[in-house]
């Protein structure tokens, strides 16, 4: 049985090590850390989700608003326990918790090469923009992006 529940910082090893397994992924030396993630979740309590199953995480989103926007980060699920669910069940607690901040609209980024992320973010209901352009400015520059191939 799943157990789709709140992250906490005492998560991130297994968070981690899950981010590590996962082909397509990218993260940041900085804000991946654990004080990168614990800043996040301090700013965002209770927000954030792991999917457990015997103790172990086998799935974890990084889930925040600015007041205005929600928007899901590292959006995950092991390999080995996909199409059961529990992404989905993940994406709605985040929801549930962004409606109860009062958050209208929720937004993520996919990889344009993640064809499982997108077909998974597809299939759940989600649309695809086509009306903007994602830009991005580097603020600090130590804060090394690493993709796991």
């Amino acid at each position: 049985m799943v157990t789709v529940r709140s992250m906490q910082i005492e998560d991130y090893d297994q968070v981690y090590a899950l981010w590590m397994t996962i082909h397509g992924f990218s993260i940041r030396t900085i804000d991946d850390s654990r004080e990168g993630v614990e800043r996040f979740l301090k700013r965002n309590p209770g927000i954030s989700v792991v999917a457990e199953m015997d103790g172990r995480v086998v799935g974890a989103i990084l889930c925040g608003h600015d007041g205005r926007r929600g928007c899901l980060y590292h959006v995950c699920v092991h390999e080995d326990y996909r199409m059961h669910g529990i992404g989905r069940a993940m994406v709605v607690h985040c929801m549930n918790a962004l409606q109860q901040e009062g958050i209208n609209k929720v937004s993520l980024i996919a990889f344009t090469k993640n064809d499982i992320g997108n077909a998974f973010w597809k299939q759940i209901g989600w649309t695809k923009r086509e009306d903007l352009n994602y830009y991005d400015f580097v603020l600090n520059q130590k804060n090394i992006e690493n993709f796991n191939a």
